[in-house]
């Protein structure tokens, strides 16, 4: 197997090269990385992603979304399961804080929500602000990490990333999904984003990618909300039903999201 390690020499000149970008970006702080792993490793994930019969997917089929997702690491190869272990390695999650300025970043050795993510022709996923709190861990969200395996990505297939701005009038970026192509970006709730039209891709394709999301412990108080899971957005000229609408689920009881709040204004 292809022993790669992220390495602690070359990564810091990365994230400076990169970091003010990363800030400065709009509509929130994101960074798009093409080439961002040699293309040997990426192959090899490539290689052995499963089809959507192979492993235990979950499937999400609704108004919101219509995709394909795993994060149990025992069904990945071991490519894959290897470049995950280095993505929450510490010389990774020390390259993260230099690139974002986000001090006491926490990986999550259980991929929640991570992982593998797959989306076949027709598939979508709408326009959402991330899950703001993870209770397992009782930790904050803080950030996204996308690599995406997609060859030979045509424009007209669709499936971009898309960016939207905090009142939700105009998408400000669209990301291709293209091969070995890394997107790094800070989770708040107002961090929009997804690809909402429906993918275009021939038949028996699909758009693959790699997911991690990185915690801590606390966030800056301009940024602090109510716990919540994932919050659909409307596009301009899009109606939900009165359900995904209200979409605000609360992850934790009220007695126990009470305690918290309190914790956090002790701390």
């Amino acid at each position: 197997m292809n022993e790669f390690h992220f390495s602690r020499q070359t990564l810091p000149p990365l994230a400076d090269g990169v970091s003010i970008a990363f800030r400065a970006a709009r509509p929130f702080p994101h960074i798009v990385m093409d080439d961002f792993l040699p293309a040997a490793v990426v192959d090899d994930v490539l290689s052995e992603f499963p089809t959507p019969g192979q492993i235990g997917w979950t499937k999400y089929d609704d108004e919101t979304d219509l995709k394909l997702a795993a994060e149990d690491t025992s069904q990945f190869g071991p490519h894959t399961r290897h470049l995950l272990e280095q993505f929450n390695s510490s010389a990774f999650v020390t390259f993260l804080e230099r690139l974002t300025g986000i001090e006491g970043l926490i990986p999550d050795p259980h991929f929640r929500g991570g992982g593998l993510h797959q989306i076949e022709r027709g598939g979508f996923l709408k326009v959402h602000a991330d899950f703001n709190w993870y209770p397992r861990l009782r930790l904050d969200r803080r950030l996204n990490l996308l690599l995406y395996l997609n060859k030979n990505w045509s424009d007209e297939y669709g499936g971009h990333l898309e960016l939207w701005n905090k009142d939700m009038t105009a998408c400000e970026q669209r990301i291709l999904p293209a091969f070995n192509r890394c997107v790094i970006f800070a989770t708040t709730d107002d961090a929009h984003h997804g690809h909402p039209d429906r993918l275009a891709c021939p038949e028996g394709w699909s758009r693959k990618s790699l997911a991690v999301y990185y915690y801590s412990n606390g966030r800056p108080e301009h940024e602090r909300h109510d716990a919540h899971s994932t919050l659909f957005k409307e596009r301009p000229g899009e109606q939900f039903t009165a359900r995904s609408k209200t979409f605000v689920k609360k992850l934790l009881p009220p007695i126990l999201l009470d305690a918290v709040r309190a914790l956090r204004r002790r701390g």
